[in-house]
């Protein structure tokens, strides 16, 4: 049970916990539905298992070295000059790769958000400090309140757009003030972009048109997320500034990226009719849970960019563990935010599922928020 005078013995699974799950409250991890993950329900695509099951052969030759057939079809994906991609294992090691690389002084975190920037960051001695999102302002960016935060010897700022765990995202004109100001300043940024791909609309928050103007912006993607595939570790990067890329690509181990990965990412970014069903998919549901949501008495919801929503618990003496355990004895397994730094209060999140599930879940809640 939760212990709200000693949270250290709260319990924290991530969305991929399964098996310690699956341990501690002995149910079959095949009968648990998955919403802490946040991964695209609909899961492979058939075309893309067809296409890879008749093309097994590709791992008997290494992958070209420098990808090029991938990176022009990145590039096409993203409305770029592929001479701007890098490819990697997952977002993961571009991630690593440019924070090593960069070797900020003092780097600044946009937060409550994904705790790998921390660590990698952690790791290169410099100075990091956080920015926490306003719960008042449905933790959307004040880009003059963020100004002020930036430091004479800011050298680094992250963000994740749309955020993770919030769901909430800059707008291009935010995106662009934020890039104008950090120019200014000489600060490099990095926008992690992994649930762009579900924003109902990907034009409006989306940093790629302006990789060619910026060349202290980096832009990061992976296919883990929306074309439900963490286990192939796919990821890439996408900036103008050259200088930058040949020294991250001269430390990178080659060929980091196997032939299975270079081959499928190449089938799932012209996956035309896979991408239209997701995003269809995702839409509607995000917009009837929301509004479900909406009609509960303690609960709280915010704007929703991601495939995932926030959910305040607003009911005294009801913590989020309490409704996580609610969930997962009922084979729904959410995300207890308790662990997020800079995310006080009693907060849930969960991923868009396919429908039936989405209807299971939302009954679940209703159940402790009506």
């Amino acid at each position: 049970m939760t212990d709200k005078k000693n949270p250290q013995k709260r319990p924290a699974f991530h969305g991929s916990d399964i098996e310690q799950i699956e341990r501690c409250y002995g149910i079959p991890k095949e009968n648990i539905i998955r919403f802490g993950a946040n991964v695209n329900p609909l899961g492979l695509s058939p075309s893309l298992r067809e296409k890879l099951s008749a093309n097994l052969d590709v791992i008997t030759c290494y992958p070209d070295r420098d990808y090029k057939s991938l990176r022009k079809v990145i590039a096409r994906y993203c409305h770029t000059d592929m001479n701007y991609v890098v490819t990697g294992n997952g977002s993961t090691e571009l991630i690593s790769l440019l924070i090593s690389q960069r070797n900020a002084r003092h780097a600044l975190v946009i937060g409550p958000t994904y705790s790998e920037y921390e660590r990698e960051l952690s790791l290169t001695g410099g100075r990091i400090s956080n920015y926490y999102l306003k719960e008042t302002a449905d933790f959307l960016l004040d880009i003059e309140d963020l100004k002020h935060a930036l430091e004479k010897d800011v050298d680094f700022l992250i963000l994740c757009n749309p955020n993770n765990p919030t769901s909430s995202a800059l707008n291009r004109k935010e995106l662009e003030a934020v890039l104008d100001e950090c120019r200014k300043r000489n600060i490099f940024v990095m926008i992690d972009e992994t649930y762009v791909e579900f924003a109902p609309s990907i034009e409006e928050i989306t940093a790629m048109p302006f990789v060619p103007d910026y060349n202290n912006l980096m832009v990061l993607r992976g296919v883990s997320k929306f074309f439900a595939s963490p286990g192939l570790r796919l990821g890439y990067g996408i900036t103008s500034n050259q200088e930058f890329l040949t020294t991250l690509k001269k430390h990178q181990n080659p060929w980091s990226l196997n032939s299975i990965g270079a081959y499928a990412g190449e089938l799932m970014l012209q996956d035309t009719d896979y991408i239209r069903k997701t995003r269809r998919l995702i839409s509607s549901e995000r917009e009837r849970c929301l509004h479900t949501l909406e009609g509960c008495r303690y609960a709280k919801v915010y704007p929703s960019y991601g495939n995932f929503i926030l959910v305040k618990i607003c009911k005294e003496g009801m913590d989020s563990f309490t409704i996580f355990e609610h969930a997962i004895r009922q084979g729904l397994m959410i995300r207890d935010c308790s662990s997020f730094e800079g995310l006080p209060g009693e907060y849930i999140r969960f991923c868009i599922m396919k429908p039936e599930d989405n209807t299971k879940l939302l009954r679940c809640l209703g159940e402790l928020l009506s």
